[in-house]
């Protein structure tokens, strides 16, 4: 995993906003089925790790270990390329946005499908016609995350690799989750820069992007542009935005 790097510099307060969105766990949870071990590949600071199971959370940042509730579950560093494991170690693994920063995810799946009978993915699909279109922030303001996603395998890539199935899932408009996509009906929010310290993306893109966009979106705010291009958000309890669970 190559976040290490980036996790051990952005890292330090990622738990201020990212969090357990429950609507969003149960999907995962389901989704793990009557499975009792649990690997979590990629864990962070242990959001989305179900309490009612035997998990062992794998992360490779010393930033992000560190930050794990003293009653999560134990985690030990390491790569998803190279899971130190036994084959069929566990029932389940699974990851939570994680593994676009892995250098090579579809190793990466690969390992989670030798070391579990099941594997569950929460991720993106960037790969559909018109995708860019999908969300406002990446549409209007922050056009160069397509260049983030030259030479990666797409969604249907990482699904064959493993023999996977593809479900949507929706995010509600008052996620709690901070991830990159949690606020699409509240766009005021990506102003606050305590709130995009959780999104790695921005780390990505870099500090002149960043600043441009949030001053373009802050203009559109206060002109009543950005309403008026979104108006059909206004009344959406939920939105579809390209978040897959991938199961295998």
């Amino acid at each position: 995993m190559s976040t290490e790097p980036l996790y051990d510099t952005i890292g330090a307060t990622y738990t201020v906003t990212r969090r357990t969105e429950p609507r969003i766990a149960a999907a995962v949870w389901a989704a793990l089925g009557d499975a009792r071990t649990v690997v979590n590949v990629g864990a962070g600071t242990g959001s989305y790790e179900p309490v009612d199971r035997d998990v062992t959370a794998v992360e490779p940042s010393a930033v992000m270990r560190a930050q794990r509730p003293a009653d999560a579950a134990p985690c030990v560093a390491g790569s998803a390329e190279s899971l130190p494991f036994e084959d069929r170690s566990f029932d389940a693994a699974m990851a939570f946005a994680t593994i676009h920063h892995w250098p090579d995810p579809i190793a990466g799946l690969r390992e989670m499908r030798r070391v579990a009978r099941r594997v569950v993915v929460f991720t993106h699909d960037t790969s559909a016609e018109g995708w860019l279109d999908r969300f406002w922030l990446i549409r209007d303001y922050v056009p160069e995350i397509a260049d983030l996603l030259h030479g990666r395998p797409s969604v249907n890539e990482l699904a064959d690799a493993i023999g996977a199935r593809l479900e949507p899932v929706p995010i509600p408009w008052d996620c709690v989750d901070g991830f990159f996509e949690a606020y699409w009906r509240r766009p005021e929010v990506y102003l606050d820069e305590q709130v995009r310290r959780g999104m790695s993306v921005w780390a990505r893109v870099g500090p002149q992007v960043e600043q441009r966009a949030v001053r373009e979106l802050r203009a559109d705010l206060a002109s009543g542009r950005w309403a008026e291009r979104n108006r059909d958000l206004a009344g959406l309890d939920a939105a579809e935005l390209g978040l897959r669970l991938l199961i295998a």
